[in-house]
């Protein structure tokens, strides 16, 4: 690891950042657009949608953490976190594919196995890239330039796939759209993994030695010694429970609501655009008055613009449009300034204990899921028991469609600042 004198170079940077692009094509469909493929294509109810992909979810409670256990014993026994992600890569290519292939005869099984597989392939890959950002440097400014970059290049990979469908002029089509996603997703990922685990190197203490067991005592210990830790986490929940809530009912927000189907893809191209363009202007706010005050900033911004999409009405599509416009101004922010903060407290944690800079973001790639599977299942169910019809939806059932897309979120963030006002936004000086 290098010291803490030494200059992070921009080299180094643009290769840990490379993985984020293929993932986020990955990511894209399946947080916006499969809940609704699997809806209105293949012909599963949309409770049932909802259930099966928070049953999928909560199986990441028990294998982040682990994942992040068998990375930080990939390092004690290879000197390295890429075993794990190799085997992951591999994993995470096949069930992608039958994810979105599925058998019409077992949707409802088909959904919840592959789910479930790619989740853990997922986890396989995220959790040592993520473990990356707190071992590349030793310095808080490094850490927030890795993230916000790592960030950056997530929000690319995001626009390229909102882009593809349009260029190959399959948008119209979700089986179309998603195998085409599948077939760019391949294209980019081999030659950009390869460059990445080439290129990042991380250098073992021989001294250090691996947590001793995998047990809730080792948990107890983390949360004992990390003061703020645990109020951190659930304003993280919170805050990204309340992001998951639009991006899974988008499609059907501008569709039905909106009445604006096709203006979607310029809609969220616009959206990831801000977030890009906004992203050094969020890395200049927190150098100036730490990461803590810049996320909490970002969560405020966007909340006070969000709270009127519920007073939004059918062809309402340049309100909507600004509304989307300042939110994805904060996106940066809100993606960047949570992990850049979890790789400060992992780099704190080894002062107290060796090597466990994996376990601690496994934690935190369950939560990220856990918030998407509540979100999913909240909003689903929440429809299904006001009946609502994705083909002749009542006004009853669009209002209700609208307060998930709009007020709930809001909720959800408020609840989510009183508890990140909590963490103490220490500059951690090596």
């Amino acid at each position: 690891m290098e010291k803490s004198s030494s200059k992070l170079e921009k080299k180094t940077i643009i290769n840990y950042s490379l993985i984020a692009i293929p993932l986020a094509i990955i990511g894209l469909p399946l947080y916006i657009y499969l809940p609704t493929f699997y809806t209105k294509d293949v012909g599963i109810d949309i409770g049932l949608v909802g259930l099966i992909l928070f049953i999928a979810r909560l199986s990441d409670v028990i294998t982040d953490p682990f994942f992040g256990y068998l990375s930080d014993k990939s390092v004690q026994h290879f000197k390295s976190r890429k075993p794990l992600m190799i085997l992951g890569s591999v994993i995470i290519i096949f069930s992608f594919y039958f994810l979105i292939n599925p058998n019409l005869e077992y949707p409802k099984l088909w959904l919840l196995s592959f789910t479930i597989l790619i989740y853990i392939a997922w986890s396989m890959i995220n959790i040592p890239y993520l473990t990356w950002s707190s071992e590349i440097s030793l310095k808080y400014e490094d850490k927030t330039v890795l993230n916000s970059y790592r960030e950056l290049f997530t929000i690319v990979g995001v626009l390229i796939a909102l882009l593809i469908p349009y260029v190959f002029n399959v948008s119209q089509s979700p089986q179309k759209t998603l195998n085409v996603l599948f077939i760019s997703f391949l294209i980019l990922f081999f030659p950009l993994f390869f460059i990445s685990l080439k290129t990042i190197k991380i250098k073992v203490n021989k001294s250090d030695e691996i947590s001793s067991k995998f047990t809730f005592k080792n948990i107890k210990n983390i949360y004992k010694n990390l003061d703020g830790l645990k109020s951190l986490q659930v304003g993280y929940f919170f805050n990204n429970f309340a992001n998951a809530l639009p991006a899974t009912l988008f499609l059907l927000f501008i569709e039905l609501f909106i009445k604006e189907k096709e203006a979607s893809g310029v809609v969220l191209l616009l959206y990831f655009l801000a977030g890009v363009i906004a992203l050094p202007f969020w890395n200049i706010l927190s150098n100036k008055i730490g990461k803590k005050k810049t996320w909490i900033s970002s969560i405020i911004l966007a909340s006070s613009v969000f709270i009127f999409v519920p007073f939004l009405g059918e062809h309402d599509l340049i309100p909507f449009l600004i509304i989307s416009l300042i939110s994805g101004f904060c996106l940066g922010a809100d993606m960047a300034m949570p992990t850049a903060i979890q790789s400060d407290l992992a780099q704190k944690a080894t002062g107290f204990q060796k090597n466990i800079t994996g376990f601690l973001f496994g934690i935190w790639t369950m939560i990220t899921k856990l918030s998407l599977a509540f979100a999913v299942a909240f909003s689903f169910i929440i429809l299904e028991l006001f009946e609502f019809n994705t083909s002749n939806p009542s006004k009853e059932s669009l209002f209700v469609l609208s307060l998930l897309y709009g007020l709930a979120p809001v909720c959800m963030k408020i609840i989510a600042l009183f508890f990140i006002n909590k963490y103490e936004d220490t500059n951690i000086k090596i």
